[in-house]
């Protein structure tokens, strides 16, 4: 995890068009490829990201053709009626609003849920300070200025991409409980 001192670099803040929304507006990018950070973040994403894929494979949607065998399923167990109402929803700007604390302590939560006092050997409270380090050092360039980022996660953070996901199963728990009662299905696709 340690970064080599001759290739650190401080992150910097860039815009790219957002073409497919009303009034194209940027996307803010921080590039971090060279932060001090961005080692404990790919430890973080490869540590925890195969535990999130393995308790969260029965509300993830892989692919077009894991739709459709889910769908095959639902109507298997005559749940597809001519009444069933199919809803799809996006969250914007998830990456970049993920409240800190409250994340680490869903990632907490999420790991004590499924039985995890270490991971592969690593004490979670260990891991929540690798986490708080990734997510509280976010530390960036723009126009001669510096700033930190005080919400959220850097995009494309591998560690960011598993937090944002572990942030969602929270919320999804109590809906997932619901439908399952009422013999629906929810999906989610994770990219």
């Amino acid at each position: 995890m340690m970064s080599k001192r001759e290739k650190i670099q401080l992150a910097y803040l860039y815009f790219i068009p957002k073409p497919h929304n009303t009034g194209t507006p940027l996307r803010p990018i921080v590039s971090s490829m060279n932060m001090p950070t961005t080692r404990i973040s790919k430890f973080l994403g490869k540590l925890l990201r195969p535990l999130f894929d393995k308790h969260a494979r029965s509300t993830t949607i892989i692919d077009g053709v894991d739709l459709i065998h889910c769908l095959e399923a639902y109507t298997t167990n005559r749940h597809l009626i001519p009444k069933t109402y199919l809803c799809t929803f996006d969250i914007t700007d998830l990456y970049t609003m993920l409240p800190h604390e409250e994340s680490l302590d869903i990632l907490i939560e999420f790991l004590v849920q499924h039985g995890y006092q270490k991971v592969q050997n690593i004490p979670i409270d260990i891991i929540r300070k690798l986490a708080l380090i990734v997510i509280k050092e976010n530390v960036f360039v723009y126009e001669k200025k510096f700033y930190r980022q005080v919400i959220g996660g850097a995009m494309g953070s591998a560690f960011t991409l598993t937090l944002a996901n572990i942030f969602m199963w929270k919320w999804e728990k109590q809906l997932v409980h619901r439908l399952k009662v009422s013999n629906e299905i929810y999906g989610r696709y994770l990219t």
